[in-house]
């Protein structure tokens, strides 16, 4: 069934099947009419020669420059023309397409004041496959995404490349291929269409539910890793969580106690210390810290998703033209900050129960580096390492880029948001995260297979899908596939979908 975008109601989870599962989308009929009604009042404007920004002047710098009623036909090409300018390697499929919708879902508000058959292509190339090539860097997140927006707006007049069907191809070709009519550029068709940032707030949105599917999985980790180093349960009592009040430690507590459900180590027959460590017992606390960063980052990326991204914004209502800075995409890059360095933070603490299982002098009883030949054998000690490399790399890459400004445009623009570097760098931190986290499902699969007990319904079921891509460590072996295999599983989902048929969802 279409998804209709209505300018009211786009979520990170229909970006998610729009991008990435190619559901069709449909324009609401009063979206439409509300496109129409914009566009009326602007020709109207545009015939009375009022001096709007970017339709009869000049952009950035030249601003104050009045363009003359031919040069107003041909701006909007040029626009395109200067602000495609990019570089390097292409965004991924489904990041352009959550720009696409996240840009009709803009128009959809009537206020953006382009013709509708602007709209209306941009929904054909989404429903018919045809996506444009987008450089992923040249972005400074204000005006909006100027650089790989305009690389979409070059399809627009049936130039730049696109894919369809699994090709690279010219623009043209590729909408020729689809059927798709080329419907140009005219007064304010360009600007509306790259002035707003839609490739940011669309990494950002399939990062969130990336990240939403990830921290799940990391109280599927850490419920193997409790069980394997005989935790003391009572810091994972919900009532605890709930005297302090922060939902995000609530909902940790809730699932890791789900996932022992069941488990010997609730029996009270085994021995177990008054306090453990605080990478164990804090881990509701730090989980749920980031549950809470990632809320908050949702909701920023849902306003933004359902807001006037744009430049200058029409009000029908009252005939008016108001010329601000709502391109600006700072109110995004600053959560994602915030959301990338919580996945960093969580790896890390992720880390140091991996080192608790490995190092025999914390791991209660579990044989040195997770190995029943220490000495011949190193078993799971450069597993640690690898951990540890790439959480250096996660904590270079936290650094805010909401910080690093530099000013652009003759200094016009002289304080821009660099959210794109946010949403590169986030891209690489939660790669990373896969990595990590796939390190302690493995140690902790290995820890439990020395442990004589019965684990949780939750933990067991993980196991199980562990043990369905690695084999217990018996004697040293390469590592690499392991390690790759399970990075590759958490990315898969498949330990959490299966966990979740068990034991029901973890939130």
């Amino acid at each position: 069934m279409a998804i209709v975008l209505d300018g009211s109601r786009l979520s990170v989870e229909k970006i998610i099947q729009i991008a990435r599962h190619n559901e069709k989308v449909e324009l609401h009929p009063e979206a439409l009419e509300r496109i129409k009604a914009c566009r009326t009042m602007l020709e109207k404007k545009i015939k009375a020669r009022e001096i709007m920004y970017g339709i009869n002047t000049g952009i950035g710098e030249f601003s104050e420059v009045i363009l003359d009623d031919a040069q107003v036909q041909q701006f909007q090409k040029y626009l395109i023309y200067n602000h495609a300018a990019g570089i390097g390697d292409p965004a991924s499929i489904e990041h352009v397409r959550g720009a696409m919708a996240g840009r009709i879902n803009v128009h959809a508000k009537g206020r953006s004041g382009c013709r509708p058959e602007i709209t209306m292509t941009l929904i054909d190339m989404l429903n018919k496959g045809v996506t444009p090539v987008v450089c992923q860097k040249g972005s400074v997140g204000a005006c909006g995404d100027l650089a790989p927006m305009s690389q979409i707006a070059l399809l627009l007049m049936g130039e730049g490349e696109a894919y369809f069907q699994g090709e690279k191809l010219p623009g043209k070709e590729a909408l020729e291929h689809a059927g798709i009519p080329i419907p140009g550029l005219k007064a304010r068709d360009g600007l509306a269409t790259i002035n707003g940032s839609n490739l940011i707030t669309s990494m950002s949105a399939m990062q969130l539910y990336d990240i939403n599917r990830w921290l799940k999985q990391a109280e599927i980790a850490c419920a193997m890793t409790l069980e394997a180093l005989n935790a003391n349960m009572k810091p994972y009592d919900v009532r605890l969580h709930q005297a302090r009040g922060f939902p995000g430690a609530v909902r940790t507590a809730s699932a890791l106690m789900r996932c022992i459900e069941g488990s010997d180590l609730l029996s009270g027959k085994f021995k177990i210390k008054v306090q453990d460590a605080y990478s164990m017992r804090s881990s509701p606390q730090v989980i749920g810290a980031a549950h809470d960063a990632v809320a908050h980052a949702k909701k920023q990326v849902e306003i933004e998703l359902n807001g006037v991204g744009d430049n200058p914004i029409f009000f029908t209502e009252y005939e008016l033209t108001l010329t601000g800075a709502n391109f600006q995409g700072t109110p995004v890059s600053l959560p994602m900050d915030m959301a990338g360095a919580a996945v960093t933070m969580v790896s890390v603490i992720s880390e140091r129960r991996l080192n608790r299982m490995t190092n025999p002098a914390l791991s209660v009883g579990l044989p040195a580096f997770l190995t029943k030949g220490a000495g011949m054998m190193s078993g799971m000690m450069l597993s640690q390492y690898t951990a540890d490399s790439l959480i250096v790399e996660q904590r270079i890459l936290s650094a805010p880029a909401s910080i690093m400004s530099i000013p652009a445009a003759a200094d016009q623009e002289d304080f821009v948001s660099m959210g794109m570097n946010t949403a590169i760098k986030n891209e690489q931190i939660i790669d990373n995260a896969y990595g990590v986290l796939g390190i302690e499902f493995m140690a902790a699969a290995q820890a439990l297979d020395f442990r004589e007990f019965t684990p949780g319904k939750g933990v067991s079921a993980a196991k199980n899908v562990i043990r369905k891509y690695v084999e217990f460590l018996d004697e040293d072996r390469p590592l690499y596939p392991d390690h790759t295999r399970m990075k590759e599983l958490v990315k898969s989902c498949e330990i959490l979908e299966e966990v979740e048929k068990e034991i029901g969802s973890l939130g």
